[in-house]
């Protein structure tokens, strides 16, 4: 018996979210003001109006034999025994939920890149494939970001990808062993949807592997501190200058001079 939790009214012609969303929000003002002027609720079908963001009676419902409630003749009881769910639940595949969780802990995924690839088994499956022996946030975060971005913005489906996962995957190695550098990854991965073939095959390809010589980097910074004494001088008193010299080491070499390399020797040799 749920009479104590008052009457209930049942309203139609909502068709978004933000209509459903103003209904309820009118219907109970207009509830509230009945009850607290001592009048009662009549259970009925109301109808909403959008444009006048209110809803108005459509017909009355006297009790539940109006609604048609009644067992239908035509089917048989369904008897479910217990053993047979237990079945079910034992052969169950691993669930979203259960996915996500595990993402989370077995990869240190974030619980939104986590909740974002759990959600549906086809990218699940690609992630794990991506991820499998790798860096698996550098692997998340080119799957979610590169990859889906791409995919998204050209209405591909992940089926029809031009980048398999095995694909994506030889490119993260890359990264992650310094080979190339984030920034000419993603040039490298613009080349593999165009078809050009895997990564490495790529990077040799163009002479794309990233610099890591430090004697060669040295040189370069050393030409350009040599060239802008200025900037030099002014390094002390401006700091954001360091991030000019960042730009022009990069685009000495093309690019292709390993960051973290540049920024440790510039600041070895501006004394920072």
């Amino acid at each position: 018996d749920f009479s104590h939790l008052g009457t209930r009214c049942e309203l139609k012609n909502m068709n978004s979210f933000r209509f459903i969303q103003q209904a309820i929000e009118y219907e109970a003002r207009r509830q509230i003001e009945i009850l607290e002027d001592g009048g009662s609720i009549d259970q009925e079908t109301r109808l909403f109006d959008p444009v006048k963001v209110e809803t108005r009676s459509m017909r009355s419902k006297e009790d539940a034999h109006d609604y048609r409630y009644f067992p239908d003749p035509d089917l048989l009881p369904l008897e479910v025994e217990q053993a047979w769910i237990e079945e079910i639940r034992a052969t169950l595949p691993e669930l979203p939920d259960e996915k996500r969780a595990r993402f989370e802990t077995d990869y240190g995924l974030s619980r939104y890149d986590a909740g974002v690839l759990s959600a549906d088994a086809e990218k699940a499956s690609f992630f794990e494939d991506v991820a499998k022996g790798r860096d698996p946030k550098l692997a998340a975060n080119w799957v979610t970001q590169e990859l889906f971005g791409y995919l998204n913005k050209q209405d591909i489906e992940l089926a029809d990808s031009p980048v398999s996962a095995s694909s994506l995957g030889g490119l993260i190695e890359l990264i992650a062993n310094d080979t190339i550098s984030g920034k000419i990854a993603k040039d490298v991965f613009t080349r593999m949807i165009e078809g050009e073939g895997e990564a490495s095959d790529i990077v040799e390809k163009h002479g794309l592997k990233q610099v890591t010589d430090t004697g060669a980097i040295e040189k370069i910074v050393d030409d350009i501190m040599a060239a802008n004494p200025d900037q030099v001088a002014q390094i002390k008193e401006k700091p954001k200058t360091m991030g000019w010299f960042v730009g022009q080491v990069m685009k000495a070499s093309g690019g292709k001079a390993n960051p973290k390399a540049v920024n440790d020797i510039l600041k070895a040799k501006l004394g920072l």
